[in-house]
């Protein structure tokens, strides 16, 4: 998902995952317990995500959850650390922004690895890979990229579905940019457009209910990485890869994969 933009951060309200959240707000630079990790934050893991972004990012009961979330929550869980999330536009994140500007330490927002976006955040190992999609209404006519043309096809700002739109829609088709799923998802249902292009997972999500269906799936060798920020999170980026290889070896992120995509893949 999600390449570069104009950088605009756009702050949102703060509000801590409810399992495991933490009224820390100092805003003074500290430690986890046992480890040399700096955190923005003493004692709290502060993640930066474009919410909602279903199911990898969602407000669920008065907290966040998400494939994204779970594994954040273990991750700071991992590394004796509270876990607080931040929702901040995609633009700022992705382009290295808002970790920049000490808004978080670590982003974790279903976010593509690309060699553009590496020039100014660092990534951790992959831990999804994932492949764009085409979703059009049930009723609808188009069964291929080949058929957009003289369509409105919706796509995120910043994303690498736009990108893939960009390079593979016909020619006339008109690419309406949206800042997140949710507006996608209403102009969709609102009929302003004649289908999304973005992320398999996402767009799974809007045929649970019969109305839209996947036409066509785009093999794009996308793999999402957790962000942080170029210089200075040497510690923590090793400490977050070291968590990851655990959760995989002890059998944790596959019970976190299964929550969310057991039925998806």
């Amino acid at each position: 998902m999600r390449l570069k933009t104009l950088a605009a951060i756009l702050a949102a309200s703060t509000l801590a995952l409810s399992a495991c959240g933490s009224d820390d707000d100092d805003g003074g630079g500290g430690s986890g317990s046992g480890s040399d990790i700096s955190t923005i934050s003493e004692g709290t893991l502060t993640v930066c995500s474009d919410i909602p972004y279903e199911p990898f990012e969602y407000e669920d009961g008065g907290g966040y959850t998400g494939f994204d979330m779970d594994l954040m929550a273990a991750i700071a869980k991992g590394l004796d650390l509270e876990l607080e999330v931040k929702d901040v536009g995609f633009d700022g994140l992705q382009s290295g922004a808002s970790l920049a500007a000490g808004q978080c330490d670590i982003g974790a927002s279903a976010m593509t690895i690309t060699e553009e976006r590496e020039a100014n955040i660092d990534f951790s190992e992959p831990y999804y890979d994932s492949k764009q999609t085409l979703l059009v209404p049930s009723d609808s006519d188009i069964q291929s990229i080949d058929d957009l043309s003289g369509t409105k096809v919706g796509v995120q700002q910043g994303t690498t579905g736009k990108l893939y739109a960009e390079e593979n829609a016909p020619d006339d088709a008109e690419l309406v940019s949206f800042p997140s799923d949710a507006e996608l998802y209403q102009a969709i249902k609102s009929g302003s457009i004649d289908a999304i292009l973005q992320d398999l997972p996402v767009n799974l999500t809007h045929t649970e209910d019969g109305d839209f269906q996947i036409v066509e799936e785009y093999d794009t060798d996308e793999s999402y990485g957790f962000a942080v920020k170029e210089e200075g999170a040497e510690a923590l980026l090793e400490g977050v890869n070291e968590q990851l290889a655990k959760l995989k070896k002890d059998g944790s992120y596959d019970k976190i994969y299964n929550k969310y995509f057991s039925t998806a893949n």
